[in-house]
C-alpha cells in the first residue's frame, strides 16, 4: 500500500476539518476518497466542496464500496464506539475522534474489537502533539521531577456562553452529549493529567454543578480530588463559565515542581532531593536549595494534522502511535468517576464500577430533554478556512 485512503463518518465541524486536511494534501501518504453523513444536507455541502470524493449515507455503505482503508469516526459522542466496531469488522484501520466515547463500558468493547481485529486504532488526541506536554512527560519519566506528589491542574478557560448552548438542542444533554464540560471540553487534558504523569487515580472524589453558570442539564463547575497509589494527592478543576480563565497544570515532586502556564514550562529543580535533605537537616527553617529554569520548547504543534499524519505513517510504515485508539479510555475512566462520584454523593473506587456509572447515567438520559434522534441536526461543515 503506497498511500492509505481515508472515509470521514460524519462531516460535521470536526469531520469536514479532517476531510479538507486530507484533500488539501496536508498528510503526506494519505488521500481523501470518500465521506458520508446522514443527513442530505451535509452531503451536499460534501459534493460542493469536497470534489473528488465520493459520498454516501451511511458508513457501511462507504466501507462496502471498497474505496477506503481507514476511518475517521467524527460522529456524536455516543457513536463513536458503534461506529468503531462496525468499521474494525468490516477490515478498517480506525482514528476516532476524541471523547473515545460517554461511558468506559462501551468504549471496553471497542478496545476489545480493535484488538480482535489486529487494525490501527488511533484517537484524535491532538494535544499530544503540544511540545510542552511532551517534554513534561519526557522530564517526569526521566526521573528528573523525583516520585510526583501532588498534581493540580486549574483549566477554566473553556469559557461557552449561553448562545454557544442554545445554538443545537443535543448540546449539554444527556442524551445528545453524555455530560458537559468533562466530555466535550476536557478529554483533552483528563488526557494529558494522566499521559503525562504515567499515574492513573485509585479513587475520586468530585463535586460536579450541574447547570449552574448556563441553562442546560449537564456540568459546567467541577471541583475533583483525586488520590494515586503511590500516596500522591491531585486535584482538577474546570468550568466554562468563568472569564477570564486559568490554564495552569502544575506538577510537584521529590525534585521539585514543574508548571505549565502561558505556553512556558518552568521547572523549579531541587539541587537534593526533598527526602534527601530532610534526613540531613538540622535548622529549624532550613528549605532545600532550588533553581528556577524556564524549559526552552522547541517547535510548535501539529495538532490535529500531526495526529492523523502519525496514525498515517503507523499503518502503512509502522511508527509507533503517539495516540493510541486503546487509551481513550483513562481520560474517560476519570471523567465516568467524577460524574458517578457526585451521582452518589461519595468515594469512587478505581477500577471504575462500569454497571453502576451506566445505571446512573441511563437515569439522567430518559429525563433528558434531547433525544439521540436530534443531535446531528445542528452540527455544520467547516467552512473551509482552516480553522475548525
Amino acid at each position: 500500500m503506497s498511500k492509505l485512503r481515508f472515509g470521514v463518518i460524519g462531516i460535521g465541524n470536526m469531520g469536514s476539518g479532517h476531510a479538507y486536511s486530507l484533500l488539501s494534501g496536508k498528510v503526506r501518504g494519505a488521500e481523501l476518497t470518500a465521506v458520508c453523513d446522514g443527513f442530505e444536507s451535509k452531503r451536499e455541502w460534501a459534493r460542493t466542496h469536497l470534489n473528488g470524493a465520493a459520498v454516501f449515507e451511511d458508513s457501511s455503505s462507504m466501507i462496502d464500496s471498497g474505496l477506503v482503508d481507514a476511518v475517521i469516526v467524527a460522529t456524536p459522542h455516543y457513536d463513536h464506539p458503534t461506529e468503531a466496531i462496525q468499521a474494525f469488522d468490516k477490515g478498517m484501520h480506525v482514528l476516532i475522534e476524541k471523547p473515545a466515547g460517554v461511558y468506559v463500558k462501551q468504549v471496553r468493547e471497542m478496545n476489545e474489537a480493535a484488538a480482535s481485529s489486529g487494525r490501527t486504532f488511533g484517537i484524535v488526541y491532538n494535544q499530544r502533539m503540544n511540545p510542552l506536554y511532551r517534554k513534561l512527560r519526557e522530564l517526569i519519566a526521566s526521573g528528573e521531577l523525583g516520585e510526583i506528589r501532588r498534581t493540580n491542574w486549574l483549566i477554566t478557560n473553556w469559557y461557552r456562553s449561553q448562545a454557544y448552548y442554545d445554538s443545537g438542542s443535543w448540546r449539554a444533554t444527556w442524551a445528545g452529549e453524555g455530560g458537559g464540560v468533562l466530555i466535550n471540553q476536557c478529554p483533552h487534558n483528563l488526557d494529558l493529567w494522566q499521559w503525562t504523569t504515567g499515574m492513573m487515580p485509585v479513587r475520586v472524589r468530585a463535586f460536579c454543578a450541574f447547570g449552574k453558570h448556563r441553562n442546560i442539564e449537564v456540568e459546567d463547575d467541577v471541583t475533583a480530588y483525586v488520590e494515586y497509589a503511590n500516596g500522591a494527592t491531585g486535584v482538577f478543576i474546570t468550568t466554562t463559565g468563568e472569564a477570564p480563565g486559568t490554564n495552569r497544570f502544575e506538577v510537584t515532586g521529590d525534585r521539585g515542581k514543574i508548571v505549565i502556564e502561558d505556553d512556558k514550562l518552568t521547572f523549579w529543580r531541587l539541587r537534593e532531593s526533598e527526602r534527601a535533605f530532610n534526613a540531613r537537616n538540622k535548622e529549624a527553617f532550613g528549605a532545600p536549595e532550588c533553581w528556577k529554569v524556564e524549559v526552552p520548547i522547541h517547535g510548535g504543534s501539529t495538532e490535529h494534522v500531526g495526529i492523523i499524519q502519525n496514525f498515517t505513517d503507523a499503518v502503512l510504515n509502522g511508527t509507533p502511535l503517539i495516540a493510541p485508539g486503546e487509551e481513550g479510555i483513562h481520560g474517560l475512566t476519570i471523567s465516568n468517576a467524577i460524574h458517578l462520584s457526585t451521582w452518589i454523593d461519595g468515594w469512587v473506587d478505581l477500577p471504575l464500577d462500569e454497571a453502576l456509572h451506566e445505571a446512573e447515567l441511563n437515569k439522567r438520559i430518559a429525563e433528558s430533554s434531547s433525544r439521540k434522534a436530534q443531535v446531528q441536526t445542528d452540527a455544520k461543515p467547516a467552512d473551509l478556512t482552516g480553522t475548525f
